[in-house]
């Protein structure tokens, strides 16, 4: 059933679908950590470009966890899923709750991964968002929203594997929308995955440090 043997897998195989954005100054890629870190790192390898993190959490339904109300980004975007919202009848006191968690993560994610090094430069640049997959897409979505108030040349979003809907959706939104592989019936993201383990800080932290001397000239 797997599609990809793990991240750097999917990453390996996603690269191929990127190529034409090999070695260009112009071009930042950009992981949802900490799961798509992985898959961007080899992206990034492979294509020799530069790479950073792009800060993105989800909010989850209080004791549903898993299932997105929305998501919240840097540059105090949210985006909400009214659906969700409206079919559990999640009240406005409950989302700013587990938004204000969240945004405690976030801040903790951000000084953990970033230290001194300064924010990238997103304006004017073509940027490749990646993940290890879309499930709900409401990280996705927050991330996108966020990074288009930073005026990119081009946004892309590119991922080993989501829904076909998913995939739909998003084309709508960026500039263009890469899905490597789009099963159907969908089931989650780690299904396709033969090992889906989750990614550490300190792996995530890691693989940011050996990024730094991307492009290799």
């Amino acid at each position: 059933m797997a599609i990809y043997r793990d991240r750097v897998d999917a990453g390996k195989r996603l690269a191929k679908e990127l190529s034409k954005y090999s070695n260009r100054t112009d071009v930042l890629i950009l992981a949802l950590p900490r799961g798509g870190v992985p898959v961007a790192f080899e992206v990034a390898k492979e294509l020799n470009v530069k790479m950073d993190v792009f800060i993105v959490r989800k909010l989850g339904v209080p004791g549903n966890e898993e299932l997105a109300m929305g998501a919240i980004a840097s540059e105090d975007v949210r985006v909400l899923n009214e659906n969700v919202i409206k079919s559990y009848k999640i009240p406005d006191r409950i989302i700013a709750t587990v938004a204000a968690n969240e945004l405690r993560e976030l801040e903790r994610r951000e000084r953990k991964y970033r230290g001194n090094r300064p924010k990238p430069d997103i304006e004017g640049m073509t940027v490749i968002l990646i993940d290890d997959g879309l499930a709900t897409g409401a990280t996705m979505h927050a991330a996108v929203e966020a990074l288009k108030t930073k005026h990119p040349a081009k946004l892309v979003v590119a991922v080993p594997t989501a829904s076909p809907e998913m995939c739909r959706f998003f084309k709508k939104i960026v500039d263009e929308m890469i899905c490597a592989a789009t099963p159907e019936p969908f089931y989650s993201v780690g299904a396709w995955y033969g090992d889906f383990s989750q990614t550490t800080d300190e792996e995530v932290c890691k693989m940011l440090e050996k990024a730094q001397s991307l492009p290799a000239k």
